[in-house]
């Protein structure tokens, strides 16, 4: 209760809202009456099984976890049944019900496992059968070119692509790249998704025959500020995770690319080096796959014609540019 006269309409107010079983704000946090679903979220995004969690995974539950406990916060943990939370993701398409169904079924075996359910009431819900979809569209070609015509060296769109474009980094890892992930000319970082270990030969004087060069990228670095990160902002702060995505797909859109994000370069650079020699182990080992079915879904799009003859390209800028003249 407030710190306030008992006949103090502020009193009041909390009085009658507690009363109703509205959840009250102490010192900016959120606190709801013992026994409801409100309580049973905030318990569990105090948990070390959600603060366990990948950074991106915690952002994006947190998130429908606040949308959980608008909803639900006054019930009854205890009254919570399968119906509630299928009537609940009725709500939304096949998608984005899914995805909020991973949450659902997290907070339901915490609570069992907790005590604070006697079973699991998400345990029985079934995911919604969706439309088939590979995911983030991949980069091509064109849409490359057009990148690096629009966004010339010295920009920090382009080296953020670049560097993307040759470590097949996710956006949230590639802000968080620096000198200090590179040692003895090899790259090396942990996915922030995953915690699975990348290792890139970014900078080795002979790389394989089928990693890109690495021109562009050394002619970005050359014209950019040094600091802890590449990708740091104009001050020398390093970017945000949360809103890199955004601000990459915007660049990519300014140069007339619609609809793909950053995460579509790293489809490129798998299908690229796939086309070029490179095997599932070496891939995985770059894009920091935990297993073979995930690499083969990101190369979907190599050129199958040149993976079964063996052709092999050449990596430099030049006959690159030439190579793809001839099949013109």
């Amino acid at each position: 209760m407030p710190d306030a006269p008992k006949d103090s309409p502020e009193f009041l107010k909390a009085y009658a809202e507690i009363a109703a079983g509205r959840p009250q704000k102490v010192r900016g946090r959120i606190q709801h009456r013992t026994g409801t679903i409100g309580a049973g979220i905030r318990a569990f995004l105090a948990s070390d099984s959600y603060l366990g969690r990948a950074a991106s995974t915690r952002a994006r539950w947190r998130s429908f976890a606040e949308e959980f406990e608008a909803f639900f916060a006054t019930a009854r943990l205890s009254d919570l049944r399968p119906q509630h939370i299928r009537k609940y993701l009725a709500r939304f398409g096949p998608h984005p019900a899914n995805n909020r169904l991973k949450l659902w079924r997290a907070l339901g075996r915490w609570w069992l496992e907790s005590g604070l359910l006697d079973a699991d009431p998400a345990r029985d819900v079934r995911k919604r059968a969706a439309p088939h979809s590979d995911g983030f569209e991949p980069w091509t070609a064109e849409d490359v070119a057009a990148f690096r015509a629009h966004w010339p060296i010295g920009t920090i769109q382009r080296l953020a692509f670049e560097l993307i474009a040759l470590t097949g980094a996710a956006i949230g890892d590639a802000v968080k790249l620096g000198p200090g992930n590179a040692r003895d000319g090899w790259l090396t970082y942990t996915r922030a998704k995953t915690r699975t270990t990348c290792t890139v030969p970014l900078f080795v004087e002979t790389p394989p025959d089928w990693y890109p060069s690495n021109a562009h990228l050394l002619a970005c670095l050359k014209t950019a500020p040094k600091h802890l990160t590449y990708l740091s902002t104009r001050a020398g702060a390093s970017r945000s995770s949360k809103a890199a995505g955004q601000w990459f797909a915007s660049a990519a859109r300014d140069a007339g690319i619609e609809g793909k994000s950053a995460h579509g370069v790293r489809k490129y650079l798998a299908a690229h080096i796939a086309e070029r020699g490179a095997t599932e182990a070496q891939r995985m080992a770059i894009l920091g796959h935990d297993t073979t079915v995930q690499t083969r879904a990101y190369s979907k799009t190599a050129d199958a014609k040149r993976i079964i003859a063996g052709t092999k390209v050449d990596n430099s800028p030049e006959q690159v540019v030439k190579t793809a003249e001839k099949r013109n």
